[in-house]
């Protein structure tokens, strides 16, 4: 054993999965080419196939979610116009009615 490891950054990792996945090559191969272990390389493939599929299932929304959302984001837009219209009326009243 060689007593030192070698460290990768996120890039280099995420790069040599994506020359797997997207080739469709098979991970020996790759591998080899690269100069490392493949079982190595095979982590990094899983790891990044888990990080698509995790990303790619919860950004999807039903047509309930996505009604739901809509009606908040109108409901939210409605309660900040209501905000800034009290914060004027308070700043009305406060300068007509000083307090002291």
């Amino acid at each position: 054993m060689s007593g030192k490891r070698r460290k990768y950054t996120p890039e280099f990792r995420e790069q040599a999965a994506r020359l797997v996945i997207e080739t469709g090559r098979p991970v020996a191969h790759v591998a080899a080419e690269i100069g490392f272990g493949e079982q190595l390389l095979g982590r990094w493939v899983r790891l990044a196939r888990a990080a698509d599929d995790a990303g790619s299932t919860g950004a999807v929304l039903d047509a309930d979610e996505r009604a739901e959302l809509e009606r908040l984001r109108r409901e939210n837009a409605e309660l900040r116009l209501d905000r800034e219209f009290l914060k004027k009326v308070a700043m009305v009243a406060k300068s007509v009615h000083p307090v002291g």
